[in-house]
């Protein structure tokens, strides 16, 4: 999972790197911006850093003295795409006002590990679903040598002597991916064909029989068998995702 994005906003240094340090200590949140004025934090929300979380101290005051960090978070939650806010206060009388605003939790100073591990506890679980990003390339080898290859000239995927192969349009090479890893991480890209063998669906060009032995053609010239168990349901696949067709 990838690490929390946090905004801390305290106008005391020695307190703001302290709290980013335990943040960091976690070892589930990455403080990328650290600041001390409501104008740096407003700087900072609008930098597209994808910031997640915010850690604001209640009683900040930005150098004009005309706007506290509680109404800065007031004005951030009620806009679009709020980050999460956690105020931080001195005093727990405070704590209230951090729930009336839409903080999903309050920290009372001096910080502790124990207590800042809690509140990431409860910001984890709060957290959006992040986009999943697919991977661009694959790593194989070529000997002892490592290559990238792009993902979008894949072909087939082959196992075979205990080792697993990716057949693409630049070469055939081996990977350290199993084929059941390769057909999760390509979920809804990849069909399987036979046990040993997975194709990529939008290079298929063919599907052909010869000598009662169903294959498919993939890219150039790359024949895939297709087992009997299985010919039903890659046939289906294939045709499903088809124009022209008459089912």
């Amino acid at each position: 999972m990838s690490l929390l994005r946090a905004l801390v906003v305290d106008d005391e240094l020695p307190v703001r790197r302290y709290l980013a340090e335990l943040l960091h200590g976690t070892g589930r949140v990455d403080p990328v911006a650290v600041v001390g004025t409501v104008a740096d934090a407003t700087q900072a929300m609008q930098a597209n850093l994808d910031i997640e979380a915010a850690f604001v101290d209640i009683r900040l005051v930005d150098r004009a003295g005309d706007r506290s960090g509680l109404s800065w978070v007031q004005a951030v939650i009620a806009g679009p795409d709020p980050p999460l806010v956690v105020l931080a206060t001195a005093f727990v009388d405070h704590a209230i006002a951090a729930f009336d605003v839409g903080a999903v939790d309050y920290l009372l100073k001096p910080f502790t590990r124990s207590r800042v591990a809690l509140c990431v506890d409860r910001l984890m679980a709060r957290r959006a679903p992040r986009p999943v990003t697919p991977p661009s390339r694959l790593m194989a080898r070529d000997g002892a040598n490592l290559v990238f290859l792009p993902v979008s000239g894949i072909l087939a995927f082959e196992a075979s002597d205990r080792l697993a192969f990716v057949h693409h349009l630049e070469g055939r090479f081996m990977i350290d991916l199993s084929l059941a890893a390769a057909e999760a991480q390509l979920a809804g890209h990849i069909l399987r064909t036979h046990r040993n063998w997975l194709v990529m669906v939008d290079k298929v060009r063919e599907l052909n029989r010869s000598s009662g032995e169903l294959a498919l053609m993939v890219g150039p010239e790359l024949a895939v068998p297709v087992s009997r168990d299985r010919a039903p349901a890659v046939r289906e696949a294939l045709l499903s995702r088809t124009l022209g067709t008459r089912r």
